[in-house]
């Protein structure tokens, strides 16, 4: 099983791992179109005002152009680590066991913009870039990277894929068809999309499945696990999707 999951947009400063190494990142298909984005955010970032303009930020957050500037060189974290936010706060891998981090690293990818999907413990510079960005000098990141991400996952050939992601990343990079899998809602148990606790509720359902380690390759198989934890993953109306039932 593969997880996917969300980035945040909120990161933690700092690290101690040596520069980015694009080479060393999972799915190394994505190779060249990483490149391309990381060159076109180094340009953007030479120029604060212009960088602040593209990236939607504030002269507050002029940091974070910075960071953008440094992405080649800075210190690095594994992403897992990096991301902050209601998910990763709920997740807390900081705290898991080394057998279940490693499990992360196994089984988790982390859809960034800048990046595509990552291994949970790649390591990983700070950087500002949302999804719905147009950098100059290329593509609408959707268009850059879809079926560039769809290809890649597919070459992995993943028995099963649990895609925690929102819909703004899943358009970076869908799921071929070609491989089974599910994607995740966070509802009430009358079917309620709670916003609320969505990442919050993809966070701790990540952790579970780290602490537990499960060997999963379906739908059924996932759910045969959740069932052992209490946990509630029943079919939502639409193919494909299953909705994840947690109280208010």
């Amino acid at each position: 099983m593969k997880i996917l999951l969300p980035p945040s947009e909120t990161k933690r400063p700092g690290g101690n791992g040596a520069p980015l190494d694009v080479s060393a990142l999972a799915l190394p298909g994505l190779h060249g179109e990483r490149h391309a984005v990381i060159d076109a955010l180094v340009d953007l970032a030479a120029d604060e005002a212009a960088a602040l303009k593209v990236l939607k930020l504030s002269p507050k957050q002029a940091a974070d152009v910075v960071h953008n500037r440094m992405l080649r060189s800075a210190a690095t974290m594994p992403a897992v680590d990096r991301y902050t936010g209601v998910l990763y706060d709920a997740l807390d891998a900081q705290t898991l066991s080394s057998a279940s981090r490693r499990w992360l690293g196994s089984h988790a990818w982390i859809h960034s913009a800048p990046l595509g999907p990552i291994g949970a413990l790649d390591a990983i510079p700070p950087y500002r870039l949302a999804a719905g960005t147009s950098l100059p000098g290329l593509s609408a990141l959707r268009r850059h990277w879809a079926d560039a991400t769809t290809e890649a996952i597919a070459g992995e050939d993943p028995a099963f894929v649990l895609d925690l992601r929102s819909e703004a990343y899943v358009a970076l990079g869908p799921v071929p068809a070609s491989v089974p899998s599910a994607y995740v809602r966070v509802v009430t148990e009358h079917g309620r999309a709670l916003n609320h606790f969505n990442k919050k509720s993809k966070g701790l359902l990540t952790r579970a499945l780290a602490e537990d380690r499960p060997r999963v390759r379906s739908v059924r198989t996932l759910r045969t696990w959740a069932e052992s934890r209490g946990i509630v993953l029943r079919d939502a109306p639409e193919p494909g999707i299953l909705e994840f039932v947690v109280s208010e």
